[in-house]
């Protein structure tokens, strides 16, 4: 069963990487929408993440058969483009075109195939397939009817987490960079919407409590933007290793997921369906075209427009000719949820 309400939230969260990235690059605004404020659009992606893979699978058995599945569908979603734009930027810069992401030579290259780090926003896909993984082992515990040890296994990385201060594991290896820290400040938004899929299924929220004035939890995510954040301490610009902003972004997760009426007209619309399908080819095509935009000789005005007109169109022709039809072919035609 489809869950709409989650495309909108998909096209929400690639649209706040993406004037965050175009206020840092522009000034837009004078950066009001910068200064890191593009995470709080990945926390949702990883948040939603969580909470599609335990919605999916969780209930599906455990074996061979079902993971292979697993495996390919995921592959499927991420794989075909990632590699894309890995390979396409490192022979770019090996032709002097420097407007895609830095991959100086073969060892960046290799790192990034073997998920392993990330350049720039390249980031978060290694941390993706890190939890695609895991997630295996949580799996494993749900099919074997020992779902309670998740629950324990959770609580016990994230107090681990927070007691060891995030290890900063990072560094080079043969001549490899690799940094596990991104993963490990991650885990716990994947977690928390892990926990949030796996229960609903089964929770029964009381009609009374059905409101669509919960959308407004929306605004909570702008008032945690640096610039906006009435927040005096580190956390607004220390974000994820603040387990307050976690707090805060799950109240919003759970406020538009479980509470906002599922037929709202904010969360369920056709373009709110268009801008998720097409929210991956977005989150990876729209900062090189961004740069490439801030050298025109135009108003600022101006370069949002054509930026956010240009990443929309490139990103549906890719949705459309390349990510859509290579995931079908990995998947080998198979009726597998995405």
């Amino acid at each position: 069963m489809e869950i709409r309400k989650l495309n909108t939230l998909r096209g929400l969260a690639a649209l706040i990487v993406f004037f965050s990235h175009f206020s840092d690059q522009t000034g837009w605004l004078n950066g009001a929408l910068g200064g890191g404020a593009g995470q709080y659009g990945v926390m949702l992606f990883f948040l939603l993440s969580g909470f599609l893979m335990a919605y999916l699978y969780m209930d599906r058995t455990f074996n061979s058969g079902q993971v292979r599945r697993y495996v390919l569908a995921r592959a499927g979603r991420v794989l075909p483009l990632f590699l894309l734009v890995v390979f396409a930027s490192f022979f770019a810069q090996s032709f002097g075109y420097n407007h895609l992401y830095d991959m100086a030579d073969w060892h960046a290259v290799a790192s990034h195939l073997l998920f392993l780090s990330g350049e720039s926003v390249l980031w978060t896909i290694p941390v993706e397939v890190h939890f695609y993984l895991l997630f295996l082992l949580f799996w494993y515990l749900a099919g074997r009817n020992l779902s309670s040890w998740i629950y324990v296994v959770v609580v016990a990385i994230m107090l681990l987490l927070f007691f060891s201060n995030f290890p900063r594991w990072h560094g080079e290896l043969w001549g490899l960079d690799y940094n596990l820290f991104r993963t490990l400040r991650s885990l716990p938004f994947f977690f928390v919407g892990m926990i949030l899929g796996m229960q609903y299924k089964t929770w029964v929220i009381p009609d009374d409590l059905k409101k669509h004035g919960f959308v407004l939890a929306l605004l909570l995510i702008p008032l945690m933007f640096p610039y906006f954040s009435p927040i005096t301490t580190d956390d607004k610009t220390k974000m994820w290793l603040s387990y307050e902003v976690l707090m805060v972004m799950a109240v919003v997760f759970f406020c538009l997921v479980y509470l906002v009426p599922d037929n709202n007209r904010l969360l369920a619309n056709k373009a709110g369906d268009f801008l998720g399908r097409i929210s991956y080819s977005v989150y990876l095509l729209h900062l090189p075209i961004i740069q490439w935009v801030d050298d025109f000789q135009q108003h600022t005005t101006w370069k949002l427009v054509i930026a956010l007109g240009l990443t929309l169109f490139l990103a549906h022709f890719t949705f459309l000719l390349f990510e859509k039809p290579v995931a079908k072919w990995i998947r080998k035609t198979k009726a597998v949820s995405c």
